[in-house]
């Protein structure tokens, strides 16, 4: 009975789950999705988003908050376009770029110590 070789592993699926991150993989990947954020919009949010959603909490909830507040200001940048036609649009365009730089490295820096973080001036579309 001893020579009979192991049973073989199960066959992973392609559909299988991968395995949570690390805390310090989930500080870095919120910690980069926030930046992201400044240069390329909403997309490093939604990529992050349903990527990392079900890496583990911390990633979730910092990605969660990345698209929303991502979200609200790209609704924002159209409203200020349309309203450009009016000088008023101009000044929505400046401080809503003021805005995104300014609480993305917040939330950047919050993502790096493993505090959460809740973007201001947010609306929630996902959670």
């Amino acid at each position: 009975m001893s020579d009979m070789p192991p049973p073989p592993p199960p066959p992973q699926t392609p559909y299988s789950q991968s395995p949570a991150l690390s805390p310090s993989d989930e500080k870095l990947w919120a910690t980069l999705v926030h930046i992201g954020g400044i240069f390329f919009s909403f997309v490093p949010a939604l990529i992050g988003y349903l990527i990392l959603k079900d890496k583990g909490p911390f990633v979730r909830a910092h990605t969660a908050t990345a698209l929303n507040f991502q979200i609200t200001m790209a609704i924002a940048y159209v409203v200020g376009i349309i309203l450009t036609f009016l000088i008023i649009g101009i000044f929505i365009l400046i401080a809503v770029w003021a805005v995104t730089i300014i609480f993305s490295i917040i939330a950047a820096v919050k993502a790096n110590q493993g505090q959460p973080y809740t973007y201001p001036l947010s609306i929630k579309f996902v959670s």
